[in-house]
């Protein structure tokens, strides 16, 4: 007869795994709130060069951090102000027009979407519009919250070196405050890399539709700037809405759309990003799709938007734990 192998389970295995899989579900259940530290720390990340610089001039660090918000609010609003009334007339343009477009593809189309589509639909758009802005809402305390964070973690510099000072020994804490020190140039990078890349694809979508004499070129290029934050699956889904709109005007303009796109994309991945982004993120596609599903899962569309930046994050980890063995 063979061996007989017993598999004992001690109480102690038992409780451990009893408390891992509680810790799991709270962690499931405050992840808004860990989004939220996370979202902080990538800002703390980006401007903490600049507060500690304001600090060398003799500038007290939180009376720095207050003025850097200070402009950052004042640069966010003023590109608001100046934007939104373009875009919203353009907007307008756009759905005035769609009817038309629309009908380009569906011929005969124009009256059922002049009597019944708009009658049909008009309170489930109103109700999803009043739907949205509830939610914009109350996701005004994350926002809020967020803030306060980035504040807090940039005027209290050494609260983390403190924080692991105290509970690991020197070693251990020397090690902790490397690999703080490695994922905050990481994410620092990837921050500003991410909205010059943002910037640079916007303004060449916006000039290529521009010279190619296609309508709504500004939101278009908005777009395509915004998706930029979303890896591989952002340039491609920018793509279609200029093409439609594009090829409503005529088929040439499609295929010049299509042709505009594709060069914008390839100056991209053999130029732009290799000069802006490659050091900062460097992930192979597969990890980052499989980032952007996972993120998009956990969190929905925040997840979608941090998951690269949490990936490099535990990326940065492993990395210098397994170079510190």
């Amino acid at each position: 007869m063979g061996k007989i192998y017993k598999i004992e389970i001690s109480a102690k295995t038992i409780v451990f795994t009893i408390l891992f899989l509680v810790f799991l579900n709270l962690l499931w259940i405050v992840r808004e709130l860990i989004f939220s530290f996370f979202i902080a720390y990538i800002v703390m990340s980006a401007l903490n060069p600049w507060i500690s610089l304001l600090q060398r001039k003799k500038i007290p660090r939180a009376i720095s951090t207050l003025i850097s918000f200070i402009i950052i609010f004042g640069l966010i609003g003023y590109l608001l102000f100046w934007l939104i009334p373009l875009i919203a007339k353009e907007m307008t343009l756009l759905f005035k027009n769609l009817p038309k477009i629309i009908e380009s593809y569906i011929p005969n189309s124009s009256s059922f979407l002049e009597n019944e589509f708009f009658t049909t639909n008009l309170p489930n758009i109103t109700n999803n519009t009043l739907q949205f802005l509830r939610n914009v809402l109350s996701n005004v305390i994350f926002m809020i919250s967020t803030f306060f964070f980035s504040f807090y973690f940039l005027v209290e510099e050494n609260a983390m070196r403190k924080f692991y000072t105290r509970f690991f020994d020197k070693e251990g804490a020397y090690k902790m405050l490397n690999v703080l020190d490695s994922t905050e140039k990481r994410l620092r990078s990837w921050f500003w890399g991410q909205l010059i890349l943002m910037f640079v694809i916007g303004v060449l979508v916006y000039i290529g539709l521009t010279l190619l004499n296609v309508r709504f070129a500004l939101p278009l290029a908005l777009i395509a700037g915004l998706l930029e934050i979303v890896p591989i699956l952002g340039p491609i889904i920018s793509t279609i809405p200029a093409f439609i709109i594009a090829l409503s005007e005529s088929a040439f303009s499609g295929i010049a759309v299509i042709a505009l796109f594709f060069v914008i994309q390839q100056a991209e991945n053999q130029i732009i990003v290799p000069y802006i982004m490659r050091k900062a993120v460097g992930l192979n596609p597969i990890v980052t799709l499989a980032a952007l599903i996972i993120g998009g899962r956990v969190g929905g569309f925040l997840g979608i938007l941090i998951a690269i930046p949490i990936t490099l994050f535990v990326e940065t980890i492993l990395v210098e734990y397994i170079n510190s063995k």
